[in-house]
């Protein structure tokens, strides 16, 4: 990568498991590397990675942070998951006002470059997808089935609105791109993996969802570190600022079925497959319920919900993305993963399958939690006109 040596990169977000891995990737290239988070690194990192600690939603303290800055890569957001998509006020704050906080003070302060982590939401809310490439359009922002998704997608357009903008105070002008990954995978992965695992010993993942042939993507996290190191070399002089401007949908390359994609991590903590499956009207129900029952009660019991409407679009119905953009203009080339080592991960820390559980005892409990969550949504039907879908 072009410049690592003497360039120096800001990382919001950083203190999470993908900015730490890009950290640790631009550190061994020669890099200095500045980590923008609101709480301290979990893991040790090297002493010359450097840390300021700070919230996006605050411009003063982003001003800060990007002060002697060559490039950006913004990737705090907030709202990708279970029950934080439901904090819409929160998502709003960070997504939306924290970008234009970033775009603001790198203008102000003369970054040259910025590499923002965008997602496949901003083009699709549910419809199937078929090999889709970047001409295909925003998805309406009314369509946007969680608030997550949108302000990702009204974010992205500023990113991309503000490339060319004039710097302050002299010649040159502000480069901007757009990385738009699939879901994250790899190794020490906190948020979507643990969730998945914590559902697998406690005997609730007892069925799939959806037709066999649905596809989705994944990208590995290291695959994901590529591309955002090569998307900020070709913001470059040297390489004639290529991906200005531009999108890139990022991902291995290999549209799987999503539950099948999970089977090694399943089989390999040595649980068995699932092989009931259920239609993906009764889980996206089940979703909308406990979507509902949230907003009820979340002020008072702020649960995790088992699944989210979005989640169950992105898990179950087909969308995937061509990767030649990426690779014609950025030369990215995925290699190929898979999840082994998320397995031994796990394995290492003492999950996997110890002794026979009672799945009976399992099923009624997750049964008799469903049947409560359906009485006590059915119970509040005749007023939930407010809630959109319930309306119609």
């Amino acid at each position: 990568m072009e410049n690592a040596r003497t360039d120096t990169y800001l990382i919001t977000g950083g203190c999470g498991y993908f900015g730490d891995r890009l950290a640790r990737s631009l550190h061994k290239k020669g890099a200095r590397v500045i980590l923008f988070d609101t709480v301290p690194p979990v893991q040790e990192v090297p002493e010359n990675i450097g840390f300021v600690q700070g919230d996006i939603r605050d411009y003063a303290q982003v001003e800060r942070a990007v002060t002697g800055v060559d490039c950006v890569f913004h990737i705090a957001s907030y709202g990708m998951s279970g029950r934080e998509q439901l904090n819409r006020h929160l998502i709003e704050a960070v997504n939306v006002q924290g970008t234009r906080n970033v775009l603001k003070a790198c203008v102000e302060h003369r970054v040259s470059r910025l590499v923002y982590t965008s997602t496949f939401n901003v083009v699709f809310g549910g419809q199937v997808i078929e090999n889709g490439d970047e001409s295909l359009p925003y998805l309406p922002l009314h369509l946007h089935p969680d608030h997550y998704s949108r302000t990702k997608s009204l974010a992205e357009m500023a990113v991309l609105e503000a490339n060319g903008t004039a710097l302050k105070d002299g010649p040159g002008a502000l480069r901007t791109c757009a990385l738009r990954p699939a879901g994250i995978y790899g190794p020490g992965e906190q948020r979507h993996l643990p969730r998945i695992v914590g559902y697998i010993e406690k005997g609730i993942f007892s069925f799939v969802y959806g037709e066999p042939s649905s596809l989705v993507e994944f990208v590995h996290v290291d695959n994901l570190v590529s591309a955002h190191e090569l998307a900020a070399g070709a913001l470059t002089s040297e390489k004639r600022h290529r991906s200005a401007g531009q999108a890139y949908f990022i991902s291995d390359g290999r549209p799987v079925n999503n539950f099948e994609f999970f089977r090694p991590l399943v089989e390999g903590l040595g649980y068995p497959f699932p092989t009931l499956r259920l239609p993906i009207s009764l889980i996206y129900f089940f979703a909308f319920l406990t979507e509902m029952i949230h907003h009820l009660i979340g002020p008072f019991y702020n649960f995790q919900p088992l699944l989210t409407r979005t989640e169950v679009y992105k898990t179950g119905v087909t969308h995937y993305f061509s990767m030649a953009k990426a690779k014609a203009e950025l030369g990215y080339e995925p290699q190929t993963h898979n999840l082994d080592e998320a397995v031994q991960w796990f394995r290492c820390r003492g999950h996997g399958k110890k002794s026979p559980k009672s799945f009976l005892g399992s099923f009624l409990l997750n049964f008799l939690f469903v049947a409560a969550s359906v009485a006590l949504a059915l119970s509040f039907l005749p007023v939930v006109g407010s809630f959109g879908e319930a309306k119609k």
